[in-house]
């Protein structure tokens, strides 16, 4: 019996320690636990003004849009070829020359088949005047007037004078074209030469391109539009293509061409639509009028509207525009910081982003797309009242772009509406993105 008791003590301890160690484990998992983690808030944000715009967007590549072969006006052989391929030209340089020797064999040749068409014309017109008037000369010189003429006879020489006029006609055009036609191929304006096709001594015919010549400013993109979208697209609408090489350049451009007909590629349709872009030196130009236009009539102590604007907007702070001012008053020229890197040029097949303007609308009430609810036909936001409560409130809105929607009816500047929960809104002011942007710190305003 002694022995059982001493075997259920033992017993008993060790069930014990076994629990305190189990409740010691539990105590000290509990306190390294993390906490749940905190459930989101609702965003307060303040209705403002600010630009929307809507765009569809494509990625393409830039191509050179000005381009021409240029051939030779005649046949003959190749005296000497003056460029290479990647030469740059100026307007009205000489390119390419023939041996103008033959050209001027053609040119006698053709001057005698001229005369001799003019001879041919004369004794026709002569043959017909004398069968109208009935007479005839004999052998010896007398004249013997008859007293009919056969019909038939005119007609003939009629038709005769029609077919040397006709001949006349042809040998001077013949004469004219060759005349006209130079040996020579000039650049018909500045550019560079992408391709040679023939080298001096090489026998050509007439309509042989020589040279193909680019303008290396003037660029254009393809991209695909989904048959969505195409119907929003139109003939010279605004687009701006974003150069992917170099972020925060942005350049004009325009739509030029929509394809009629559909490119299909695993069932999905697209229409292929071409934009022209505005030319770097054109954008310079226009910035640079853009600032002599801003420093006119400058009021002592007084900022331009242009900066006021920009400050207000964000693009620039108060310290730049005080500094442009004081460039200003000191008559040096207005330096503006660009998004063009001095001496960049736009390449062939540059990979670009095209953002084709579908809509805009300017100094519009926007609010956050979290902010927006319906019930069936009705768009609602929920208004944060000054006391802190809430109230859900009927509006009626425009449109809209992957981050907010217009207001057109219901809410005041300065209000405060309810971002609902789950619904992420980063910025916490209305102003959007300038697709044209292309001066950091001065958005389009310069434009």
């Amino acid at each position: 019996m002694k022995m059982k008791a001493l075997m259920k003590r033992k017993v008993f301890k060790i069930t014990l320690t076994l629990v305190l160690c189990g409740v010691g484990a539990f105590l000290l998992i509990s306190a390294f636990k993390p906490e749940s983690a905190p459930v989101p808030e609702n965003q307060v944000v303040t209705v403002q003004r600010g630009d929307l715009t809507i765009d569809i967007t494509a990625s393409g590549n830039l191509a050179l849009s000005v381009m021409e072969d240029l051939a030779f006006e005649m046949s003959g052989t190749v005296e000497e070829i003056l460029v290479e391929e990647g030469d740059s030209v100026e307007e009205g340089q000489l390119l390419a020359k023939l041996d103008t020797s033959e050209w001027e064999r053609e040119l006698t040749s053709l001057e005698l088949a001229l005369l001799q068409a003019e001879i041919n014309l004369k004794n026709a017109e002569l043959a017909l005047e004398k069968a109208e008037e009935g007479t005839e000369t004999t052998i010896t010189g007398d004249i013997r007037t008859t007293t009919t003429t056969d019909p038939k006879d005119i007609k003939i020489k009629e038709l005769q004078v029609k077919l040397a006029e006709a001949r006349l006609e042809d040998a001077q055009e013949a004469l004219e074209e060759a005349i006209n036609a130079s040996p020579e191929i000039t650049a018909p304006f500045a550019g560079f030469i992408t391709r040679v096709n023939v080298s001096g001594g090489d026998e050509i015919k007439k309509g042989t391109v020589a040279v193909t010549i680019a303008d290396p400013n003037k660029f254009e993109a393809d991209i695909l539009v989904s048959e969505i979208d195409i119907l929003q697209v139109k003939l010279g609408g605004e687009a701006w293509v974003q150069v992917d090489a170099l972020q925060g350049m942005s350049l004009p451009a325009e739509v030029t061409h929509i394809s009629p007909t559909a490119t299909i590629q695993q069932g999905v349709v697209n229409y292929k639509v071409k934009v022209e872009v505005e030319s770097l030196e054109e954008i310079m130009q226009e910035q640079q009028a853009a600032r002599q236009e801003a420093t006119q009539n400058i009021e002592p102590g007084k900022l331009p509207e242009r900066l006021r604007q920009a400050i207000e907007e964000g693009q620039i702070t108060q310290e730049q525009a005080e500094e442009m001012m004081k460039q200003v008053q000191q008559g040096q020229q207005w330096q503006v910081p660009t998004a063009i890197p001095e001496g960049f040029q736009l390449r062939q097949g540059l990979t670009v982003t095209v953002s084709i303007i579908v809509e805009q609308k300017n100094d519009v009430l926007l609010v956050p797309n979290g902010a927006i609810t319906s019930h069936g036909r009705q768009t609602y936001v929920q208004v944060m009242s000054p006391d802190g409560t809430i109230e859900e409130r009927a509006v009626t809105t425009g449109i809209s772009d992957w981050q907010y929607t217009e207001v057109i009816s219901g809410l005041s500047e300065g209000q405060e509406v309810v971002v609902l929960q789950g619904t992420a809104t980063t910025p916490t002011t209305a102003q959007q993105r300038m697709p044209g942007e292309i001066i950091p710190g001065m958005g389009r305003m310069l434009r």
